[in-house]
């Protein structure tokens, strides 16, 4: 299947000023099926060493570095010329050998004319154990496929067109189409074997049974925390942050199997594990959003729309009936993907407005910025006039330039309010 990462990917092969690229992303989310793909495509020579399972790779990373002795001792163990210029040298699950890493640096000062990637989960248990080359490599976020990949693995060319060009009113038949197959992406998910089994079978409850084998994925990496977190805490965490998306949290919400610093622990090692992201409250005041964050107010969404529908436990048969996109369990499946689509087409972090004072509470689902600008992000249905908080935000702060509104009604723009209303499924493109 194709996916936006590959123009980046076909970048970096033909940049002059290449350092080897690691890509980082959980479980599951292919990076190593698309980097695959593209060495195959890309190269004279593809060479892939999975540090994961080919032990006996770990030799090549033996007390001497040297560039051309590492890929001396790699050629044997695979079989393989690797050479400058017409080989893609692929260290796959890279964390799994953490001297690997630090070699990183010496086949980028050595040997620059290779082209070397590496990916790797769970990169930030390894970092502590390996000299990590700061500043000599490339970094590369992949993530769940996002719904205009989904579309384009449907092979809906037209769908396709309108989510990529820019956001207006369409005709009905395609707004009320594009909202059906954001529906079922709620369901299926971006996870690329969910995926590609749905743009073959067109079967729900089959991507059901394949979600929950990565349910079970997930949890079959809980023994690599053991030292870091108490593991029990940690499945219960993911079984309970699910229910969370879209309220503020505090740790001790999440669990009763811990203290609050056991809970944060496994929240965090779930973070670094991009199974979680965290959703950091920001006052608004400028520019970065980061700088007038408060560590103590954070929300969450989880890695994927379709494992957060299966670890939420969500009825297919009830929830996948609904009338509105808007009123699944609550609200909170059109939450998670907007802030999914956000992270995919921006990257970053992820940030909200909350104002707490005496009998008035405020909440804004998102921030974004672009051009020196702020926006504010609502994700619901209903008139204008009830967007209460966002319009205290661009009342109480002329710096907030707009507020978008995400819902399921057509596009419409009302600049005397300063709102832009947008189909939900322009997430991914709407936001600047």
């Amino acid at each position: 299947m194709l996916r936006t990462v590959d123009d980046e990917l076909l970048r970096w092969k033909r940049s002059d000023r290449r350092k080897p690229l690691l890509v980082r992303g959980a479980r599951q989310v292919g990076k190593s099926y698309t980097i695959a793909e593209f060495g195959r495509k890309n190269f004279d020579n593809f060479v892939m060493v999975d540090l994961e399972k080919k032990l006996q790779a770990h030799r090549a990373f033996g007390e001497d570095l040297d560039a051309r002795k590492v890929i001396g001792n790699l050629e044997v163990v695979t079989g393989s010329r690797i050479e400058p210029g017409k080989t893609l040298l692929f260290l796959d699950e890279i964390q799994a050998c953490p001297r690997a890493l630090t070699a990183l640096r010496y086949l980028y000062e050595e040997l620059p004319g290779l082209h070397v990637a590496a990916a790797g989960s769970l990169l930030e248990l390894a970092v502590g154990e390996a000299s990590f080359p700061v500043g000599r490599l490339q970094m590369l976020e992949m993530r769940p496929m996002s719904f205009s990949e989904f579309v384009l693995a449907l092979g809906n060319e037209r769908a396709l067109e309108i989510l990529r060009a820019r956001p207006r009113k369409v005709p009905d038949a395609a707004h009320q189409s594009l909202l059906e197959l954001l529906r079922t992406y709620g369901f299926v998910g971006g996870m690329p074997e969910s995926v590609a089994d749905f743009a073959e079978h067109r079967s729900l409850p089959r991507c059901m049974e394949i979600l929950d084998g990565l349910k079970e994925t997930i949890r079959q990496d809980f023994p690599k925390y053991a030292a870091r977190a108490n593991t029990g805490c940690l499945g219960a965490v993911l079984e309970s942050a699910p229910g969370f998306v879209g309220q503020q949290l505090k740790y001790s919400r999440l669990t009763d199997r811990g203290t609050g610093p056991t809970i944060k622990k496994a929240f965090e090692l779930l973070e670094k594990a991009r199974m979680v992201t965290r959703v950091k409250a920001s006052g608004a005041q400028g520019l970065p959003l980061g700088a007038g964050v408060s560590a103590g107010r954070f929300k969450a969404i989880m890695l994927d729309v379709g494992l957060w529908q299966r670890l939420a436990g969500l009825r297919l048969d009830r929830e996948f009936a609904a009338g509105d996109l808007l009123d699944i369990h609550r609200g909170a499946l059109a939450e998670q993907f907007v802030g999914q689509e956000i992270l995919a087409a921006r990257g970053g972090e992820l940030h909200y407005w909350s104002r707490e004072a005496p009998n008035s509470q405020a909440e804004v689902d998102y921030l974004v910025s672009a051009g020196g600008d702020i926006y504010g992000v609502e994700v619901k249905s209903g008139a204008a006039g009830r967007l209460r908080s966002l319009h205290l935000l661009l009342a109480e702060h002329p710096n907030v330039k707009g507020g978008l509104v995400f819902s399921s009604r057509p596009y419409e723009y009302l600049p005397e309010q300063k709102l832009t209303f947008l189909p939900v499924y322009y997430a991914g493109s709407a936001c600047p």
